[in-house]
């Protein structure tokens, strides 16, 4: 079975933006890919963006999957959102903890992923397909790696049909996530999350924030380029097609590229890939 690919986007803040957003789908749209992802703000501050454009992509005919965060929501705003997706035809939701808007002292009526994936069970039963995060180089606020399996064990039990990872640059430690989460009982699919890498600097900032580690050895080469932009390009997609080689060779279910709402990159990779 061929392994699927899906995409994730971010929701574009201005007119401009939606519209480059839809030049990118267009051709992100000839990978055929199992689906496209749709960001949510923290405390759901792009509700409304995040579903404009999920109503597009599915009225453009692909399945579409909106993130949807648990954090700063009550029970009642959350089924209003399932009710809106349901009638949009929404059949997959990527349900998240998500983090907790800026000034925002209380959690609200969600804690944890896996209460809102309970929610979503006991409201809507199977008509939603629900994608969890995992973390296999374990969540930056996790205190011990065993404490962020077991989260991701409670995902996965409480009713996720498949996970989409962090990503990283580190194939071991997926496969190694991924052993333990079938020791632990879980088998559900873990797709591996990949950054194509536009740039150094930014995707060094960001990875420092999240937890995501930049191996030493790319580290330094990416460094060595200074200013040399398409050495850098050319170096990240060779870096990143043999991630992904070496984690579909190693059993991956397929693959989930964080686009970061671009199309270039995501499409070189999957051209090499064949």
């Amino acid at each position: 079975m061929k392994p699927e690919i899906s995409i994730e986007f971010f929701p574009p803040q201005t007119p401009e933006g939606n519209d480059k957003l839809r030049a990118t789908r267009a051709r992100l749209a000839e990978l055929k890919p199992a689906f496209f992802s749709v960001t949510y703000g923290a405390g759901g501050s792009t509700r409304e963006r995040t579903f404009a454009i999920v109503k597009e992509i599915a009225a453009e005919g692909f399945d579409a999957a909106p993130h949807l965060s648990c954090i700063g929501s009550t029970r009642e705003s959350i089924r209003e959102i399932l009710a809106e997706y349901k009638a949009a035809g929404i059949r997959r939701v990527v349900a998240l903890r998500g983090d907790l808007p800026s000034g925002m002292a209380e959690a609200g009526e969600f804690r944890y992923a896996n209460e809102l994936v309970e929610f979503i069970r006991a409201e809507t039963g199977h008509t939603f397909r629900i994608e969890v995060a995992a973390y296999p180089e374990w969540h930056p606020q996790a205190r011990t790696p065993q404490d962020d399996l077991a989260a991701f064990v409670r995902k996965a039990k409480a009713g996720a049909d498949s996970a989409i990872t962090q990503y990283f640059y580190n194939a071991d430690a997926y496969f190694h996530f991924v052993d333990e989460a079938r020791v632990a009982g879980v088998d559900i699919p873990i797709v591996p999350g990949i950054m194509p890498i536009a740039g150094f600097s930014k995707l060094a900032r960001f990875s420092d924030a999240c937890g995501a580690e930049i191996p030493r050895w790319m580290r330094r080469k990416f460094e060595s380029f200074g200013d040399d932009a398409d050495a850098i390009r050319a170096f990240g997609l060779d870096v990143v097609t043999e991630l992904c080689q070496r984690l579909l060779a190693g059993g991956a279910p397929g693959l989930h590229f964080y686009c970061m709402n671009q199309s270039a990159l995501t499409t070189e990779i999957c051209r090499r890939l064949d």
